[in-house]
């Protein structure tokens, strides 16, 4: 009997740290997988991509999950690869789902290069991917990779029936007028507002976006520097700018109500706490030398700072 929940964050390749952090959290390989004699881990999504020991992060994943020692939840990332690498239909205007675009292939490339000499080992993850849960809901807590968005998950459940997706699915989902992409982009990727004016910003790793994220969290918000969430800044002269009625229709609130909640995916820095009593993110930016980090769930209704823990990734990770 499980009496507990250790949640860690997006790993992205990061093999050897998620080795010492769950050995750090006492968890040892027994008959090749690593268990704990009473916890299970739930992991967040984001397992591959980037970093140098994916392979091994996922093995090391699935056979927690496959032997009842760990839960998980998609990450944008394992959408990102299935979609990439499953044909389209005929009639679609592209070879595959995900574009091959020059960006798009940067960000699997280390997940392409690693398994190139595993076909068969691949594909069976991939088989793997297009099922794992979207979304998973605890006793005490909730679990979703980017943002918990109630109404879209009831509305998820009423059409299909589950969690899950599967590949009869995916062509549907990258359809962008489709209830179910526009689900994913708010489970995966989180809740967003578009400058004004048809503004643009250059973000840290040069990108150009037209959109900015958001916080879910945010009570009675009035200007954008109360919802923006992500490391970088808005232009000086939009940051305190005023939200316009129709933005704020747009955003979402989890209330201090609601259960505790826990979401990876936005590249937080620092010493890891709850972003407010009942909301933690466990993505610390591992793969760029940040920390991997987990939280020890309990029963608790209000996360606790001291119940956080994690493992600096070392520069020889890479």
């Amino acid at each position: 009997m499980h009496q507990g929940y250790d949640l860690i964050g997006d790993i992205h390749g990061c093999g050897n740290t998620l080795v010492s952090l769950l050995e750090q959290m006492g968890y040892s390989k027994k008959n090749g997988v690593y268990q704990h004699p009473k916890r299970k881990v739930v992991f967040l999504g984001d397992i591959v991509d980037r970093g140098p020991h994916i392979r091994m992060a996922c093995h090391i994943v699935r056979d927690m999950v496959d032997g009842g020692h760990a839960e998980i939840v998609m990450g944008n990332h394992e959408y990102n690869v299935v979609t990439y690498c499953t044909q389209a239909p005929a009639g679609m205007r592209q070879p595959f789902l995900r574009p091959h675009t020059k960006r798009n292939d940067f960000i699997v490339e280390q997940t392409m290069e690693q398994f190139a000499n595993h076909p068969h080992d691949f594909n069976d993850f991939l088989d793997w991917f297009v099922e794992l849960p979207l979304f998973q809901e605890f006793e005490h807590f909730r679990v979703v990779h980017a943002c918990w968005d109630p109404a879209m998950i009831d509305e998820f459940i009423a059409q299909y029936g589950g969690n899950q997706l599967h590949k009869g699915l995916l062509a549907e989902s990258v359809k962008t007028d489709s209830f179910i992409y526009k689900f994913l982009d708010r489970t995966l990727r989180g809740t967003s507002l578009k400058l004004p004016d048809g503004r643009s910003m250059t973000a840290k790793d040069g990108m150009v976006r037209q959109f900015f994220r958001t916080k879910f969290w945010a009570d009675t918000p009035q200007r954008y520097s109360d919802v923006i969430f992500q490391p970088d800044p808005l232009p000086d002269d939009i940051h305190h700018a005023l939200l316009s009625d129709e933005e704020k229709e747009q955003l979402l609130f989890y209330g201090p109500q609601e259960k505790p909640l826990f979401i990876g995916h936005y590249w937080m820095w620092g010493i890891p706490a709850p972003i407010v009593p009942n909301i933690a993110c466990l993505d610390y930016s591992a793969v760029k030398y940040g920390r991997l980090v987990a939280y020890r769930m309990d029963t608790e209704h209000h996360l606790q700072p001291g119940k956080f823990t994690w493992v600096r990734v070392e520069k020889s990770e890479r």
